[in-house]
């Protein structure tokens, strides 16, 4: 199994936090935080109608920040202007840029609304067995609207839901694209097979390299955790399983980058054939 380099935060890590009375992974409670000026920007764009008010640092006057002070004041939404450690405590990071959205918590998907997203001639859905680092999750988001994918379906436990820091990773690109969280990987595998779409697992032990497989055609991409690659009952499943070849001296890539090489030929596939 590709054992891909874990990132900078773990489950356990989101567990302390969650005992601190910091947000725990995934949207648990009714009201979120997003930061960041393309996060909370993309959030005005596509809901704005679930943002409560929008908080901006005192210190911080620019173009980039008065846009989004403009979005607010055009869709009526409140702003407050507050210190910039009073924003520290809501983002609960430096890292806001100067700006907070308090939101409603963003309803998930169902799969069938990520199948019923096609953007293009096939289906092309990505699918995470377990990756619990949110800078990887937003990574591969912003990877995925940015290459067409219909959807990204995650497991609901012991894995990185997506969180105020998983929207600012991602560039905003989680307001875009549908998430679909469900119970049970294998038995969500299952169920794209169920509507012909053939599922493309990458795999150190896979017999093909990832670029041998024709990708015109309906498939879901699986991604196994950091450091454990894809369950076995999830491996099993798939109907391919293909490598990246490791031409140096480390043994893996970061699951976000895995995923960015495999997204990006079926795009050069796809895009090849259109022509």
């Amino acid at each position: 199994m590709y054992r891909f380099g874990s990132g900078k935060e773990t489950i356990l890590s989101a567990q302390i936090r969650e005992i601190r009375g910091w947000p725990f992974l995934g949207y648990t409670h009714n009201v979120d935080f997003i930061y960041g000026l393309h996060a909370v920007g993309e959030a005005l764009k596509s809901r704005a109608k679930s943002i409560s008010h929008v908080t901006v640092a005192r210190e911080r006057s620019d173009l980039k920040l008065q846009r989004i002070i403009d979005q607010c004041r055009a869709t009526g939404i409140p702003i407050r202007f507050e210190p910039r450690h009073h924003l520290d405590r809501m983002a609960h990071t430096a890292g806001h840029q100067g700006v907070v959205a308090s939101v409603t918590a963003k309803a998930y998907s169902d799969l069938e609304d990520v199948l019923a997203n096609k953007r293009g001639a096939y289906s092309l859905v990505v699918v995470l067995d377990g990756v619990e680092d949110p800078h990887n999750l937003g990574a591969i988001l912003r990877t995925a609207d940015a290459a067409g994918v219909d959807g990204v379906v995650i497991p609901e436990r012991r894995a990185a839901g997506v969180t105020g820091a998983v929207a600012k990773v991602s560039a905003g690109a989680s307001e875009h694209i549908p998430i679909a969280r469900v119970t049970n990987i294998a038995r969500s595998i299952e169920e794209l097979k169920a509507q012909n779409v053939w599922t493309v697992g990458l795999d150190e032990r896979g017999r093909q390299t990832y670029d041998e497989v024709d990708y015109n055609m309906d498939c879901a991409l699986v991604l196994g955790a950091e450091g454990k690659g894809l369950h076995d009952l999830v491996r099993r499943k798939c109907d391919f399983l293909v490598s990246i070849p490791m031409l140096g001296g480390v043994p893996s890539l970061n699951v976000s980058v895995a995923a960015g090489v495999v997204m990006y030929e079926i795009v050069r596939q796809r895009r090849a054939k259109e022509k």
